[in-house]
């Protein structure tokens, strides 16, 4: 048996449970495929989005939902290297990729020297959905995971004062019509890596400089936060889990304030 195919098995067979079933279960719970949809599977490089597109091709060729996938790499800028890596993968997995450039590394780190990602993402974005929207598509698939899901929940309390979280859907307010979907939501990033781990496989890291250099300095508030929920979960291993049931089980009878759209709410508004 080729080696892509025994890699796709190992996702519905060894990695069933910790891998398949939960894509398939926010697939379905959030409703995130419907017939007829053209999604634009965004790959970055790293493991996560190479596993979502395996996925997706799994639930395309075994499901019962009528759907359409284009595989695309955006560089931002990424060195030669690892351009290699990308297609060197896309080969070893036989996903068709199309590869195109841009130049948002640049010009964001030319923008904002300090703290150039929150340009880099917004850019990111905007190429993305220009190029969903060139191929007709109507939906873009990223794939972020579980761990991403609380973490950029605990980094909205800490450091943004907001609790707010990465939805498993929603629709582009610049882009009429075109949906981001997220379907590795219940995936946990622990699964992931023992996938890549199991299969062999050398995926790209990160291959921002600015990332990489924040990492080494123990500047990344990202980092910080992973590291502070796997200390936690040493005497607590449902911690991950609460975190994320809590978004989905808001007491708003408990709640200060909140805001609908640009409408704020304060408790005191209903109190008498």
């Amino acid at each position: 048996m080729e080696e892509y195919k025994l890699i796709e098995r190992s996702i519905i067979k060894r990695f069933r449970k910790e891998v398949w079933h939960p894509f398939v279960k926010a697939i379905n719970d959030y409703q995130l495929i419907e017939n007829h949809d053209k999604i634009m599977v965004c790959i970055s490089g790293g493991k996560d989005s190479f596993l979502m597109a395996k996925c997706l091709e799994e639930l395309k060729r075994h499901g019962k939902i009528d759907f359409e996938l284009k595989y695309v790499v955006m560089n931002p800028g990424y060195s030669q290297k690892n351009i290699d890596l990308i297609k060197k993968n896309s080969q070893l997995l036989n996903l068709d990729l199309e590869i195109f450039d841009t130049d948002v590394f640049e010009v964001a780190n030319k923008l904002n020297e300090k703290s150039p990602c929150y340009l880099c993402a917004r850019m990111r974005r905007g190429h993305l959905y220009s190029k969903a929207q060139e191929l007709g598509c109507n939906k873009i698939a990223l794939g972020h995971h579980f761990d991403d899901v609380i973490e950029t929940t605990l980094l909205s309390m800490f450091y943004a004062s907001e609790v707010k979280t990465m939805m498993p859907k929603l629709y582009s307010d610049h882009f009429q019509g075109l949906q981001l979907i997220r379907p590795m939501y219940y995936i946990k990033e622990k699964a992931i890596q023992d996938w890549v781990s199991y299969n062999r496989l050398t995926f790209l890291n990160c291959a921002c400089k600015f990332v990489a250099k924040n990492d080494l300095e123990n500047q990344s508030k990202r980092k910080e936060i992973k590291t502070l929920i796997e200390n936690l979960r040493k005497t607590n291993q449902d911690i991950d889990n609460n975190i994320f049931k809590s978004l989905d089980n808001v007491n708003l009878n408990c709640i200060l304030g909140y805001r609908v759209n640009e409408e704020k709410v304060s408790f005191l508004d209903h109190y008498n």
